[in-house]
Parts: structure tokens; C-alpha cells; sequence
């Protein structure tokens, strides 16, 4: 529905006879039929114009966080960014309690050198006011081209005050997985999940069989999630046989993600790390691995985002970016609005958190 949905668009932004089966779009044909064809000042009128005010008011309309119109731009930034290569200052963002959240800066990343940290709350734009924006919008007005300058006013919780703080745009090429050895053990963090994760993961794998650990400590903290096949093929990695998740549509079907073949695997023993601001795609990770037992989830309870998320091409160069179902772990939890449970909340962060697990690893032994 979302596809043809958009096509619809793109057809009558061209300026082309379409009837619609859905009696509801009716009025949204005939009036801009009227106005291209019947207003006395037609030829003054920007049909792009109208078209994306008509869709950018739809997308207001349904009051979803994660759903948002992009125009050619944008819709070219989100492309280059599941590539894992992109412009602007390299850092995760989300949105909390509608309020704009910083959640992880990229090591030496334009945002990381500028001093923007965790937690870090984004009100305000080169002067313009975040309140209202969706997740979207405000990625949209940080990214820009190499070179040139942002402004972020953002709130501090722990200095209770407004800071406005300059970054310098860059490209960002972004290594999503990250390797090193603690105390005997794999120390593997992904920080989201592009195209290129897995392939990352597979020689991460294989580099750390040199070193003969007896154990992975899988970091997930701060991974907003990304793309569904590298979710499926990093599980897949960890868990050779059985359900991923499971994706439950607004019409009720289900469709049954099950692991895929993978050239290198590992069945070491694992603690897989998660916070509040694990989610999405880390959420399915980590709720697949807990289900089927095959490592133990520590920190604290995940962000709960369990929706899919479309990025649906409409017209000739844009897209919306629309949630379409929720996930379900391979046992049926629901993780919108839940999140994943951890086995364990040792009520540390940080290094310590990671020093907990090498202990619970230790003694698993």
C-alpha cells in the first residue's frame, strides 16, 4: 500500500488523468484538478510546490516520529548513509518524550571533536527551534555539505543549562564494528547496522581467532539499529539455525525472518550489552540471541522501538520514510513500546559495565 500509495502521488505531481479506487482520495484528485486546471491563476502555481505541501501535511497528519517526507535531498543523504558514507557531523541522534536526543557521537567524529556528548539535548538548529520536529526533520537540518559550519543549541541535564556549540561538517565514514581484546575476551561494539556491518563483523570474526578468546562481550549500547538483511545476517553469525524475528503487518500477516548461511560463525560464550538507547535493529539482536539462549543480555531495559521502517521511493527523486509493522522476537514479545528485558541489571555503565561482563564471563567458566 505504501508503494502504491506513493505512486499515485508521483503520477498526479506530473500532471497526469489518474482515478483512484479509494473513494476517500477522491477530493484529493478533484481538488488538484481544480487547482491545475480551474484556478484563474494556474500557471503561477508550483506543482512541486503543491505536491509537497499535500504530502508533507499527510505526513503531519498521522503524528508518527519516524515517519517523514524526503525531498531529492534528503532522500539522497538517507541513500548515502545506508552505504554508510555521508556528510555532516557523525553522530546518532533520536527522539525522547518528543524532545531531540544526542545519543552517541562517532569516535573522532566533527561531533565528538566539538565536545557534543550522550544525552545531549538538541533544541535548537543554526537558531531554529527543534520543538515539533520529528527525528527526520532535525537529521535533515544538521547533515550538510563538507566544510560548512552548524550551530547546536543544546540542553545539559547534568549543567542544567543551554550550550551552543559549533561543529564543522565532514564526511563521515562510518566503521560500523569495532574489534579489541579484554582480559582474554572479544570486545566487539557495533554502533549501527549498515551495509556494510556484517562484512565487517565476518573479519572481525576472523581476526579474532588469533587471538584465542574464550568469550565475546557484543556491545549494542547507543545502536539505534539500521538496515533488516545485516540484522538477520549479524544473527546469523552468533545463531546458525531457527527465527530472527518475526514481522507482524497493520493487516495482521506475519512474515518469518529465519537465519541465513554465513561463511564464518562462532558459538563462543557471549554477554550481549544494551541500554536505553538500544534500538531497533540492536533490539531484534538482542532479543533473538536472549530467546534462543544463546547469550545472556546485561545493562539496562532497550529503548522499545519495534517498528519497521519503510524508506518508499515516491514521484521520480523523493521518498517518506513511513513505519509499516512491528517486530516480534523469535518467542512473540513485542518489543515497541516494551523493549528487551535484560537478564541481568548490574546498575553499572560505562567501562564498568564491560568490566561486569568479563567477571560474569570468568566465572561462567
Amino acid at each position: 500500500l505504501v508503494f502504491v500509495f506513493a505512486f499515485a502521488m508521483g503520477v498526479l505531481a506530473g500532471g497526469t488523468q489518474f482515478q483512484s479506487q479509494d473513494p476517500d482520495f477522491k477530493a484529493v484528485e478533484d481538488t488538484w484538478r481544480i487547482i491545475t486546471e480551474d484556478y484563474i491563476e494556474k500557471d503561477n502555481v508550483d506543482r512541486s510546490a503543491l505536491s509537497r505541501a499535500a504530502i508533507e501535511a499527510m505526513m503531519a497528519l498521522i503524528d508518527d516520529p519516524y515517519s517523514a517526507y524526503l525531498d531529492a535531498e534528503a532522500w539522497y543523504s538517507s541513500m548515502k548513509q545506508m552505504e554508510g558514507t555521508y556528510e555532516g557531523i557523525g553522530a546518532e541522534i533520536t527522539v525522547r518524550n518528543g524532545i531531540v536526543v544526542i545519543v552517541a557521537p562517532y569516535p573522532g567524529s566533527p561531533a565528538e571533536q566539538a565536545g557534543l556528548i550522550p544525552g545531549d539535548m538538541i533544541m535548537a538548529v543554526d537558531g531554529v527551534s527543534t520543538e515539533g520536529m520529528n527525528h527526520v526533520d532535525v537529521v535533515l537540518k544538521v547533515r550538510g555539505p563538507k566544510g560548512t559550519g552548524v550551530t547546536l543549541t543544546v540542553f545539559r541535564p547534568e549543567e542544567n543549562r543551554n550550550i551552543d556549540i559549533d561543529v564543522m561538517r565532514d564526511e563521515i565514514l562510518e566503521k560500523s564494528v569495532r574489534l579489541t581484546m579484554i582480559e582474554g575476551y572479544a570486545y566487539i561494539s557495533i554502533s549501527r547496522f549498515t551495509e556494510k556491518t556484517n562484512m565487517e563483523l565476518g573479519i572481525a570474526l576472523e581476526e579474532m581467532v588469533a587471538f584465542e578468546p574464550e568469550g565475546i562481550i557484543l556491545d549494542l549500547r547507543n545502536n539505534l539499529g539500521g538496515l533488516v538483511d545485516p540484522v538477520v545476517n549479524v544473527t546469523s553469525r552468533f545463531i546458525t539455525q531457527g527465527t530472527v524475528f518475526t514481522i507482524k503487518y497493520s493487516d495482521g500477516s506475519e512474515k518469518v525472518y529465519k537465519t541465513s548461511r554465513q561463511d564464518v560463525t562462532t558459538d563462543l560464550p557471549m554477554v550481549v550489552l544494551v541500554n536505553g538507547f538500544s534500538a531497533s535493529g540492536s533490539e531484534v539482536l538482542a532479543g533473538a540471541l536472549q530467546d534462543h539462549n544463546r547469550a545472556v543480555v546485561a545493562g539496562t531495559t532497550t529503548f522499545g522501538k519495534g517498528s519497521v521502517n519503510a524508506l518508499s521511493p515516491i514521484g521520480v527523486d523523493q521518498g517518506i520514510h513511513i513505519t509499516i509493522a512491528r517486530w516480534l522476537t523469535p518467542d512473540g514479545n513485542l518489543i515497541e513500546g516494551n523493549g528487551i528485558e535484560p537478564d541481568f541489571k548490574p546498575g553499572v555503565t560505562g567501562e564498568a559495565l564491560v568490566a561486569w561482563a568479563v567477571d560474569y564471563l570468568d566465572n561462567a567458566e
